[in-house]
Parts: C-alpha cells; sequence; structure tokens
C-alpha cells in the first residue's frame, strides 16, 4: 500500500500491481480497494492497475466537509502520481463519479462504467427527496447501523424485513464501518435517482470513448438507466452481459474490459 496526497491534503491509499497502460478502479457505496482483488488480479496481466480506498473509507483519510470535487481530485492525485494518464472502470456509484470526474477534465483517456446506479424510469420508486440530508442525519448521530439499513431499503430497494435479517449476518460490520460515506455517494448521484430522464448536457464534455455496461438479470432499473445513458452520445456504447447482476463477477467482465481499453471499441 502506498499514499498520495489530494489538493485539500487528504492521503488516499492505494494499491499498484502489474505492468502496462495505466487503469484505474473506483468502487461504488461499502467498496474499499480490496473488493476488487479478483477483478484487479486478472487485468494485471495486461495492465498497470490501480485500486484505491475512497476518501473516508479503509486506509483513506477524509477532510472536515465532503464535496464531489474532492473525490474528483483524489483521482486526479492518483492519475497524477502515475503517469499523469489513465484508463478508468467505475462500478455503480463510482462509475457516476468516474463519469464526473472525465466530465470536469480529469485526464482520463478511455472510460468503462458497470451499471451506474440511475432511476430514471417508473420501475421502482425514487429516492425520497430528503434522502442525503437523512442518510446525513444518521451519520452524524453515530447511527451507522440505521444508516446501512436505510441505503438498503432507500436506495437498493431491499425489504425491511430482509434487511432487518441482514444485521446478524458477519458482513454487517464491514458495511457499517464504510457508512459515513454513504452520503457521498448520495451527493455524487445527485438527482439521477429520481425517476427523471437523464440530463442531456451532465456529461457532453466527455469525448473519450465510454463504455457502459449492464447485466440483464438484476434489477430493471440498472439495465434501463444504460440504456440510456449508452445513447446520449455517439461515443458511448452498451454492452450487456448476460446473466449478471449488480454483483458481476470478474470472468465475464474483466476480458471486455481488455478489449475495451485495448482498443476503444466495444467487444
Amino acid at each position: 500500500m502506498d499514499k498520495v496526497f489530494s489538493a485539500d491534503g487528504t492521503a488516499i491509499a492505494y494499491e499498484q500491481q502489474g505492468s502496462g497502460p495505466t487503469v484505474v478502479l473506483v468502487g461504488g457505496a461499502f467498496m474499499t480497494r480490496g473488493a476488487f482483488a479478483g477483478l484487479a488480479a486478472v487485468l494485471a496481466e495486461h495492465f498497470t492497475v490501480i485500486t484505491y480506498d475512497r476518501r473516508g473509507r479503509g486506509d483513506s483519510g477524509d477532510g472536515p466537509e465532503y464535496d464531489v470535487q474532492r473525490e474528483v481530485e483524489d483521482l486526479d492525485a492518483l492519475i497524477e502520481r502515475v503517469g499523469g494518464e489513465a484508463m478508468v472502470f467505475g462500478m455503480s456509484s463510482g462509475a457516476v463519479l468516474a463519469l464526473e470526474a472525465a466530465a470536469r477534465g480529469s485526464a482520463v483517456s478511455r472510460l468503462a462504467l458497470y451499471e451506474p446506479p440511475f432511476i430514471t424510469d417508473d420501475s421502482r420508486p425514487p429516492l425520497p427527496a430528503d434522502y442525503v440530508a437523512h442518510l446525513t442525519k444518521l451519520v452524524k448521530q453515530g447511527a451507522y447501523g440505521d444508516a446501512v439499513a436505510y441505503f438498503m431499503t432507500a436506495a437498493v430497494g431491499m425489504p425491511a424485513e430482509a434487511v432487518a435479517g441482514m444485521r446478524q449476518a458477519p458482513f454487517w460490520a464491514g458495511m457499517e464501518a464504510t457508512a459515513r460515506t454513504l452520503p457521498y455517494d448520495g451527493q455524487v448521484m445527485g438527482d439521477t435517482m429520481s425517476g427523471r430522464p437523464l440530463p442531456a448536457d451532465r456529461w457532453q464534455s466527455v469525448t473519450v470513448p465510454v463504455l457502459v455496461g449492464s447485466g440483464d438479470a438484476g434489477a430493471p432499473q440498472m439495465l434501463a438507466g444504460a440504456r440510456e445513458l449508452a445513447a446520449l452520445a455517439d461515443n458511448f456504447a452498451l454492452h450487456v452481459f448476460p446473466g449478471q447482476e449488480h454483483d458481476i463477477h470478474p470472468e465475464p467482465l474483466a476480458p471486455v474490459l481488455a478489449d475495451f481499453f485495448t482498443t476503444g471499441q466495444q467487444a
């Protein structure tokens, strides 16, 4: 593990493996750099792979006040450390963060996204209007378990009784450990989980090749949102992974990413 310092002085922990062109992996809610271990190991056969803890998670530090721009600057610091330009893969809300970074001018040469969790139709209820505010309140109260439960019901859409049962599972403690960053992901998502169409001009400044991936066996709003995103511009292309859900396995994902990062074209 190594660390790089972001523009505001926050230490961002990262790991590097492999050799070749650089690929940075950006995780979604709850994810620390270890969540990408399997995917990173496969990609490292062809690329220099960077995994990192987003601010407030794992071995990374945090700032006093959150702003999406601070996370863009974290990614910029990593890219600068590893050569000044990189290809980026973003997962879930991390996909939206990566897309936002590319739109704000980060040195991203190719961008691959998997299931940005947009809600753009009526296939499920939108987020409550006070979603981020309520999450923030719970976190400030130190009610991390309640914050996780609220995320799982309001954002993921799980039944409350199912989430109540999950509180006894061994993995729950790990989710609580990163719960204080759940409002960060909410701010990254903005109003893209409102049930309204994606804003046509929000990412128009992204001119690099963009691969938008989604499984066809998960929640229907994921594929619908991916299709809508991919249709926004000619440099965006859709790839549907048969039989995959939101928690996609490295085996079907890695070859598609490797081909895209090598050629810039959809597999």
